[in-house]
C-alpha cells in the first residue's frame, strides 16, 4: 500500500519498536503454527538496516525507543543476567545511528529492557546490570503480563502466570524500579487492565506506561466481540487514566490480536480504513488520558500485520487531523522524550 505522506514535517518520536532475530527460534514451533507465530515469519529477521529503512519512508521520525522482546540475550550470562545481552547489542545499534553515517535521527535513543521481578529484591542487581550496559540510554523495563484463559489468545510460549502483576514477589522486584528512578511498561490484554490500575495505586510514584491502548481483543474466543466488549474496555481505561503516574501508548491496534484489520501482514488497508476502525480506541485513550499523557507508536515490526510503516503514520495523523499544534507535538514527540527522559533529541 503506497499513500502520499500526510503533514511530512510533523517530528516524530516512536517510542515503541523492537530489533530481533527470530529465525534460529521458528523450527522450535512445528506446523499449524499459532497465529501469532505466522504474523511473526513476515518479519523474523528485523535490524537495524530493517528499521532505517522504515523510519526514513517518509515521516519525519527524528529518534526512537527500543522495547524489550527477548532478543539477542547473551548465553554467556547467568539465567538473571541474560536479558543484559539485549542492551549490549541495541546500545551498539543505537551507537551505530549516533555515528551520523546514516543521517541525523536518534535511533534507540531510549532503551527499554527486561528484568525478572519475580526474583523480588534481587532484581535490583539486574537493573544496576542493566544501566550499566548502557548508562546514557538505558531507561527501564518492560515485564510483560499477557494471560487469557484462553489459550489460543497468544498461544503458550507468550502467557505470563494469571495476575502476574498482583504477586507479592513481583512487587518486590517492581519496587526496585522507583529506588533507580527508572519507569515500567505494561503489556496486558484488555480483561487485564485492572491488574495495572491496582499496580498503580500500589506504586503511584513510579512512571508506568500501558502498551498498546490495552490490547483490545477480537480473534480466537473474542473473534467478533470487538463491539460488544468496548464499552468494557473504555470503562477501563477511564479508570486507569486517573492514576496520574500512567500514561498511555497510541497503538499496537495492527496487531492480529485486535483483529482491526482481521487479516495481515500488511493486507492493503489503507489509513482512511484503518482510521474508521481505530478512531473509537485511540480517541477514547486520549480522552482518558489527555495530550500530555499518551504517545503515539509504532510497535513495528509486530503492526507490520496490519499496516505498512507510512500508512500506519497517516493513520494516526488522519486520526488527530483537528488537534492543535500544541497538541500535536505533545502526542507525537514530546510526551515520549519526557516519559523516556531523551529530551535531547528534540534539542
Amino acid at each position: 500500500m503506497t499513500e502520499a505522506i500526510l503533514e511530512p514535517d510533523l517530528p516524530i518520536i516512536d517510542p515503541h519498536h523492537h530489533l530481533w532475530d527470530l529465525r534460529p527460534m521458528l523450527p522450535m514451533f512445528p506446523e499449524p503454527r499459532h497465529r501469532f507465530i505466522e504474523t511473526l515469519v513476515d518479519a523474523a529477521y528485523y535490524t537495524f538496516d530493517h528499521l532505517h529503512a522504515d523510519t526514513n519512508s517518509g515521516h519525519n521520525v527524528v529518534a526512537t525507543v527500543f522495547m524489550e522482546c527477548g532478543a539477542f540475550y547473551n548465553g554467556t550470562y547467568s539465567d538473571a543476567l541474560k536479558p543484559v545481552g539485549e542492551v549490549e547489542y541495541v546500545n551498539g545499534v543505537a551507537a551505530q545511528s549516533a555515528s551520523g553515517l546514516y543521517g541525523h535521527q536518534h535511533l534507540c535513543a531510549g532503551i527499554v529492557g527486561h528484568a525478572d521481578l519475580t526474583h523480588g529484591t534481587a532484581a535490583g542487581d539486574v537493573l544496576d546490570a542493566l544501566l550499566a550496559a548502557s548508562p546514557n540510554r538505558f531507561k527501564g523495563i518492560r515485564h510483560q503480563g499477557a494471560w487469557d484463559a484462553d489459550p489460543e489468545v497468544l498461544g503458550p510460549p507468550f502467557h505470563a502466570p494469571p495476575q502476574l502483576y498482583r504477586d507479592t514477589a513481583f512487587r518486590q522486584g517492581f519496587a526496585e524500579l522507583g529506588k533507580r528512578g527508572m519507569s515500567f511498561d505494561a503489556w496486558i490484554l484488555e480483561p487485564q487492565i485492572g491488574d495495572v490500575i491496582d499496580l498503580a495505586r500500589a506504586f503511584p510514584d513510579t512512571p508506568i506506561c500501558l502498551d498498546h491502548c490495552g490490547t483490545p481483543l477480537g480473534m480466537a474466543s473474542y473473534t467478533g466481540r470487538l463491539e460488544e466488549r468496548f464499552d468494557i474496555w473504555r470503562d477501563s481505561i477511564i479508570e486507569l487514566g486517573k492514576c496520574e503516574n500512567v500514561m498511555v501508548k497510541l497503538g499496537g491496534l495492527a496487531m492480529h490480536n485486535c483483529a482491526m484489520p482481521m487479516d495481515g501482514p500488511a493486507a492493503g488497508a489503507g489509513s482512511e480504513e484503518l482510521a474508521a476502525m481505530w478512531k473509537p480506541y485511540i480517541e477514547t485513550c486520549i480522552h482518558a488520558f489527555g495530550t500530555e499523557r499518551a504517545m503515539f507508536e509504532s510497535n513495528y515490526p509486530v503492526d507490520r500485520w496490519g499496516a505498512t510503516y507510512p500508512v500506519l503514520w497517516n493513520t494516526f495523523k488522519r486520526i488527530t487531523a483537528s488537534a492543535s499544534v500544541d497538541e500535536k507535538a505533545a502526542l507525537y514527540a514530546g510526551n515520549a522524550a519526557r516519559f523516556y527522559r531523551i529530551e535531547q533529541v528534540l534539542a
